[in-house]
């Protein structure tokens, strides 16, 4: 099962091939009342939080087999890792490597040898801001806005819990189905999609609905999760009985109901205008002038169903 830690303290992952450096950390951060697990190698550590959210990572930069920068993007590939901090510890401190060391996902780097106090000083700073960024993300959730955060390629930057909860029950946690995803998202986005426009899920998830919202800068674009409610016995009756499409009976629905355009705009998460546009394909197939002459047949076809 997929859990953070529920323990108050701090739940720290130390990455390092080094037997001696791993036992000075442990005594450091645990002497801080945080709780230490290990990783000798990068796949190990790939492994841990596959099951194991922690709330830091201390990533040794020189490893074996596989590097610290490479198990850094293999992290924050799992979208439950995105707002993780990492911290590199490196005796290289030149400015190639601490670059690097940025660009795969690091937070922060401190040289070696390691000033213990030195290092926890950084990592409750990191922590701290992390935990606020949760706070916020949950906040998002609570308030009903299921937001996430996609860079141009597809890939998954962060998201709120709700929404990751979402994906993980469809099944789009592992990696496969991340790529699967990610060439999904790069498809719709070189489209030039705009706010309000919408990429349903399928075959990947059909109940899962993503709604374009905004850029946040050059390379982030904002995005909403919706997941869409099976369609009820009104709406199909509407749909079968007059030709219209799904969202066309939507909008229908909602007219009979005596909705106007705004309100329905609110609730189906589409402009106005939008709307404006369903319900003048709704008045062509229905052969009527107005949306009082629509929302009396809808009343009517609903009646006899």
């Amino acid at each position: 099962m997929n859990a953070k830690a529920t323990s108050p303290e701090p739940v720290v992952l130390v990455v390092d091939d080094a037997i001696d450096s791993i036992h000075m950390l442990s005594d450091a951060l645990e002497a801080e009342h945080m709780t230490v697990l290990v990783a000798l190698e990068g796949q190990q550590a790939l492994t841990i939080t596959r099951n194991i959210t922690p709330d830091i990572i201390l990533l040794d930069a020189l490893m074996p087999h596989m590097d610290g920068f490479e198990t850094c993007e293999h992290l924050k590939r799992n979208p439950r890792l995105t707002n993780v901090p990492v911290i590199f510890m490196t005796g290289l401190s030149d400015t190639e490597h601490v670059v690097k060391g940025l660009g795969a996902g690091g937070v922060d780097y401190i040289t070696k040898p390691i000033n213990p106090e030195e290092l926890v000083a950084r990592m409750k700073v990191h922590i701290a801001n992390a935990r606020l960024t949760l706070s916020a993300h949950r906040a998002l959730d609570t308030a009903g806005q299921y937001l996430f955060a996609i860079d141009r390629e597809g890939r998954l930057l962060w998201t709120t819990p709700q929404v990751q909860e979402q994906l993980d029950s469809a099944g789009l946690q592992n990696p496969e189905a991340q790529t699967t995803l990610a060439s999904q998202l790069r498809e719709w986005l070189s489209h030039q999609p705009e706010t309000g426009h919408k990429l349903p899920l399928t075959p990947m998830a059909r109940h899962l609905t993503l709604e374009f919202l905004a850029p946040l800068n050059e390379t982030d674009l904002l995005l909403r999760l919706l997941e869409q409610r099976p369609e009820n016995s009104e709406t199909q009756s509407l749909r079968h009985t007059f030709g219209v499409t799904s969202r066309e009976a939507d909008v229908l629905l909602w007219i009979a109901q005596g909705k106007t355009n705004r309100e329905i705009g609110q609730i189906l998460s589409m402009s106005p205008r939008t709307v404006n546009k369903h319900l003048e394909q709704v008045f062509r197939k229905l052969e009527v002038d107005n949306r009082t002459s629509a929302a009396a047949a809808a009343i009517r076809c609903m009646a006899r169903h």
